[in-house]
């Protein structure tokens, strides 16, 4: 059997029997009920009856009701279980079919020591007693217990509450103890197949049942009660011992036979009949080890209900007038070859029949004799697959790729199989699906390439195509932003990855704190930051089996000022174009221990930068206006002043200056901005030095005694030498912004 869950199906699955080989399956019943387990486990509703073949139990839930039904032919036909007349009382139960039946309760136990709810033994057949209730359905919360003798024909009921059940000697002595919450020291026993019941006292002190243990063998009569006294006592033990109450061990003359049938009183059960051994009522003896329990069988003629519908047929309910018809289903072509047809060999096309499994019927109804014979044609090769092994799409150069090819359909023997690598490399095979003979090969340049196998004979073609990516993985990958940016404004986030000749590289923007990131194909973003402070911005690029990640920190204000700068045309001719070399001349221009300048040195030729002039953390007595900062003047002072150079290769000094937009009145003014401040320390990216070329700036010494100092009232840096310069007295406040020389750090190739 198996159990599948159609997509339209929540708490239910549908039930499939195979056919002798386990390849085919054909459904049995639908909506069989399911639970589902802790760690995501899932329990079917279906029980197997040890002792008597073909017979099973299964809950199927309908129009939100659950139904116990019984099966005496492997699933072929499912009946409800009558009703008891009589309750344990005697009394009348007023249950009549077909609107009121016997359910079960088919759960498995969570404790291994008991039993589930629905008892069977192989050494006792016919004896089920399991726990439910009287009703149209199951109801969670009734577990009154029944119990049958002749496999589920007629039912009596033996107890209002759940029950322990353990069986001794092939089911010649019933155990029940009951299933409760409170201490017990009473148990119950039925020597008689549950018609009568007495109790034992197994200990003089209560004891919390916790499970119930039998010594080996089905011929035993000793069990051990196993419990514990209190909550935090050690586990105690009770042995009790059957057999001083059964004097001798049985003789033939102790037992009666019973022969099974079903609901119908039809005595052919899986093609056969059956009769088995049953102890007298009035027999006080042991079966012992050598008891069997079967007595005679002998097949049956075949009947209709000996066959079931075969693969891709069904019993359509609604044509009742069909009767057990099978149809074939719509996808389903009778007569189509079997997917192993060879040429020149024959197949039998399905009748929409094929006998139960286990089914040992002769003779009689063959639903299966009408079957056509025809001859296997050439089939086209249908179902082509191509994957890879290791089920990988994306590969680096110089790797070891296995192909595989398969075929769902069609002749393979007369097919012809064409492949071609995508790269120059192309084959032809014969029996390459037959065989399952792998094709190997390696990529050694980047790229993508489309590998194609096409099968090919005279009744038709397939192809089947995939697509290889072949990247190196990558290194390095540097985030450039503004590390100022204002509030609500449009902010260009763009990510430079090495190796550069990567493609198909995925984009993974991570912006503050939000969990979900946002993709793109390209490598650059625009966002905006609608609110001030500092915000980590992330990006992670991936390509086939690698990703790397780079982090900046960005700042948000209101309000900034940014002042375009230029460098003298000689820096031109030493710039890579490359975020390390930005990076450090950036650093160059404002080393300089204050927070409140950033130097951004922006992508192309010429060279250039923006100065980022922030508002000062302290708090000012009146808000600050950046058309009265007066820190400002100061700078484009010195700038003017030609006070700013640093020196690279060779001794050759760059100065750097005002650009001519804002000379000319065309700076822009940023009341909006966002801040990326560097972190302290430097990652140096080897690779990126390995790319291009990165040229290397001398080391000068700060000098002491150029640097300008304007006092001013509202903030003075008390860790600053000070002066108070100009002739009209304007309180100029100049911080010490700018060295005439200033260190350059100091970047080798070899770094």
């Amino acid at each position: 059997f198996l159990a599948l869950q159609e997509w339209y199906q929540t708490d239910t699955y549908n039930l499939y029997q195979s056919d002798p080989q386990g390849v085919y399956y054909s459904i049995v019943l639908e909506n069989v009920r399911s639970t589902k387990q802790p760690e995501e486990n899932v329990l079917i509703d279906i029980l197997e009856v040890r002792g008597v073949k073909g017979v099973f139990l299964a809950n199927q839930k309908v129009d939100g009701k659950v139904m116990t039904l019984i099966t005496y032919n492997k699933g072929r036909d499912w009946d409800f279980l009558n009703p008891p007349s009589i309750d344990m009382n005697g009394k009348t139960v007023n249950c009549k079919p077909p609107k009121c039946h016997l359910h079960l309760h088919l759960r498995w136990a969570d404790n291994p020591y008991v039993s589930g709810t629905v008892h069977t033994k192989d050494s006792a057949p016919g004896l089920i007693m399991g726990a439910g209730n009287l009703g149209s359905q199951l109801v969670e919360y009734k577990e009154e217990m029944y119990i049958t003798s002749d496999c589920g024909k007629t039912w009596r009921q033996v107890f209002e509450e759940e029950h322990h059940i353990l069986y001794l000697d092939h089911g010649g002595v019933i155990v029940a103890i009951k299933d409760t919450s409170i201490p017990l020291k009473i148990l119950k026993f039925s020597i008689d197949e549950g018609q009568t019941w007495n109790t034992h006292n197994f200990t003089s002190t209560s004891v919390f049942v916790d499970g119930l243990l039998s010594e080996p063998g089905d011929e035993t009569l000793v069990m051990t009660v196993f419990g514990h006294i209190s909550f935090r006592s050690d586990w105690e033990l009770v042995k009790v011992d059957f057999r001083q109450s059964f004097p001798r061990q049985c003789t033939e003359a102790d037992y009666d036979s019973w022969k099974v049938t079903n609901l119908q009183d039809e005595p052919c059960i899986m093609g056969q009949e059956r009769s088995f051994r049953k102890r007298k009522d009035t027999a006080l003896c042991i079966k012992g080890k050598s008891f069997t329990s079967t007595l005679t069988s002998k097949p049956c003629q075949c009947s209709e209900k000996d066959f079931n519908c075969d693969y891709g047929f069904e019993r359509a309910a609604s044509l009742k007038a069909e009767g057990d018809r099978c149809f074939a289903d719509f996808w389903h072509d009778p007569d189509s070859p079997p997917d192993d047809c060879v040429i020149g060999q024959s197949y039998a096309s399905s009748t929409g029949y094929r006998k139960v499994v286990s089914n040992i019927c002769e003779g009689g109804v063959n639903k299966q004799q009408s079957s056509k014979q025809h001859t296997c044609p050439l089939l086209p090769p249908r179902g082509l697959q191509l994957g890879i092994k290791g089920e990988t799409l994306a590969v680096g150069p110089g790797d070891d790729i296995t192909f595989i090819v398969r075929q769902e359909q069609g002749d393979t023997l007369n097919t012809k199989y064409q492949v071609d690598l995508g790269d120059g490399f192309r084959a032809i095979y014969v029996n390459l699906t037959v065989t399952d003979e792998p094709i190997q090969h390696r990529y050694e340049k980047p790229g993508i390439y489309r590998v194609t196998v096409k099968a090919e004979n005279v009744a038709g073609h397939d192809e089947a195509v995939v697509y290889i990516q072949v990247n190196p993985p990558l290194q390095e990958v540097h985030l450039e932003v503004v590390p100022v940016a204002g509030r609500n404004q449009k902010v260009n986030l763009t990510a430079v990855v090495l190796p550069a000749r990567n493609n198909l590289t995925v984009f993974y923007w991570w912006i503050g704190n939000n969990l979900q990131p946002v993709l793109s194909l390209a490598n650059s973003l625009i966002t905006k930051f609608p609110e001030t402070g500092e915000v980590s911005v992330t990006v992670q690029a991936s390509c086939g089996r690698s990703m790397v990640q780079d982090t900046k920190l960005v700042r948000v204000f209101d309000q900034f000022q940014a002042l375009p700068l230029k460098f003298s045309k000689n820096l031109d001719a030493f710039n890579p174009n490359i975020p390390e070399w930005r990076e450090d001349i950036g650093r160059v221009i404002t080393d300089i221990p204050l927070d409140d300048l950033v130097t951004v040195v922006k992508p192309g030729l010429p060279t250039t930068a923006d100065l980022y002039v922030l508002p000062p953390k302290s708090t000012p007595k009146k808000k600050r206006s950046l058309s009265t900062d007066k820190r400002i003047p100061a700078i484009k002072q010195i700038l003017n002043s030609n006070n700013v150079s640093f020196i690279v290769r060779g001794g050759l000094v760059v100065l750097v200056s005002l650009s001519d937009l804002y000379l000319g009145g065309l700076a822009k003014l940023l009341l909006f901005g966002f801040f990326f401040r560097k972190m302290p320390g430097r990652n140096v990216y080897a690779q990126m030095y390995n790319e291009k070329e990165q040229e290397m700036t001398s080391p000068v010494n700060h000098s002491e005694d150029t640097q300008n100092i304007i006092q001013g009232e509202e903030f003075i840096d008390d860790d600053l030498d000070s002066q108070t310069l100009g002739n009209n007295g304007g309180d100029l406040l100049i911080y010490s912004i700018l060295h005439m020389y200033i260190s350059i750090h100091s970047l080798c190739r070899e770094a």
